[in-house]
């Protein structure tokens, strides 16, 4: 009884220890084991995949029609009739230069033409009595009261008198030809808008001397002319993805002046050469014209602009981020029972920076790794899933 008594409390000792073992080795095994790494997951899904080209360096917002201005004929500005800005319609003179001399050569060709008439009009009169009185010698002569010598002058006189009226009216005619010409000259002093549209700029001023520019030399233009109601983007492609675009393929625009939005388009011109700006950069010029112009918004010619077109499209197929690719066409598959990862081979189809088309080796539903980082994830190890919304 007392040899009981004197182990108890030894015997509660050992249990006090043995429980302070076991909590401290459940401590440390907690603190110390293995946390599972948190992956982001996306779930595969059906959906649309676009192949798509974009350009290499910025293109820009181009006018259909601008004409950079300058008179037919040089001369010195006499009176410049547009400001910059301004709107002006088609035939609308621009700037006229002095042509004084032109006017009174018109205006001496005009009263030529005049005197011409007039002239033309006497000689007609007389042309018309000599064609009376010998008529009336004829008659004279069938019945014996005149010479013959006599008709033959009458005729003679009315024959000539003919010919002057005919020269009279040539001369008519040459006097029209002279305002002709000096009409013509005169419009070569004039610039007349060929278009609908808006001054963009004017090098010339009051009193300076214009002229058109020689061939092989350019001179600044007198003014230039823009028709803002039709607009395209002009933008590079590289030579490598040229064969891929056809006119009349989608293509998105997006401008940097007009943030968060984008136009809808189609493909109107394929340049049919390659330029070569440096030896490391050829690239083909494609204009991409708007569905719907942006309306709210002030579109302005010399923004910079780029296209996305779309020559290649996919619809209810698989599709993955493209970012959940690894090398060697590969994803990492979750396992939802195990909690583990599976490297998985798949074959590919259409795939552009955002999706990728999936045709073998994943099913709708799938969860796979988002941003597999193949440094520190395996296959086999067991993972926190995050789930993420498919993209």
């Amino acid at each position: 009884m007392s040899s009981f008594s004197s182990s108890a409390p030894q015997l509660r000792k050992y249990l006090v220890y043995l429980t302070l073992v076991l909590a401290l080795a459940a401590a440390t095994w907690y603190y110390t084991r293995p946390i599972p790494t948190v992956v982001p997951l996306v779930k595969v899904t059906l959906g649309t995949v676009e192949a798509t080209v974009s350009n290499t360096r910025a293109g820009g917002i181009r006018a259909c029609r601008r004409a950079k201005l300058a008179p037919p004929a040089g001369g010195q500005i006499a009176h410049m009739l547009v400001k910059k800005g301004q709107r002006v319609k088609a035939q609308q003179i621009l700037l006229e230069l002095w042509n004084n001399d032109l006017r009174a050569q018109q205006e001496l060709a005009q009263n030529q033409l005049a005197t011409s008439q007039t002239l033309a009009k006497q000689a007609c009169t007389q042309a018309d009595l000599a064609a009376g009185e010998a008529q009336r010698a004829r008659e004279l002569s069938a019945k014996g009261f005149i010479s013959v010598e006599a008709l033959a002058q009458r005729v003679s006189a009315a024959q000539v008198a003919a010919d002057g009226c005919n020269a009279a009216h040539s001369q008519i005619t040459q006097s029209r030809s002279r305002i002709a010409a000096a009409q013509a000259g005169l419009e070569r002093m004039v610039l007349r808008a060929p278009f609908d549209g808006i001054v963009a700029d004017i090098s010339g001023e009051l009193g300076e001397y214009a002229t058109p520019s020689p061939p092989g030399i350019p001179t600044l233009p007198a003014i230039d002319l823009i028709d803002d109601s039709c607009l395209y983007v002009s933008a590079p492609i590289d030579e490598v993805d040229a064969a891929n675009i056809k006119v009349g393929q989608l293509a998105r625009i997006t401008l940097d002046a007009i943030k968060g939005k984008f136009y809808a388009g189609k493909v109107k011109r394929v340049a049919p050469y390659v330029l070569e700006i440096e030896k490391q950069a050829r690239t083909v010029e494609v204009e991409v014209s708007f569905d719907e112009p942006p309306s709210a918004e002030n579109l302005l010619v010399g923004y910079s602009a780029d296209v996305e077109i779309v020559h290649a499209r996919h619809d209810a197929v698989l599709r993955i981020p493209t970012q959940a690719l690894m090398e060697g066409k590969q994803v990492m598959r979750y396992h939802p029972a195990e909690h583990t990862l599976e490297v998985v081979t798949v074959t590919t189809g259409l795939s552009n920076w955002e999706q990728t088309e999936i045709t073998t080796g994943l099913k709708d539903g799938d969860q796979i790794v988002l941003t597999p980082d193949q440094s520190v994830l395996k296959a086999g190890m067991r993972v926190t899933p995050e789930v993420k919304a498919a993209l």
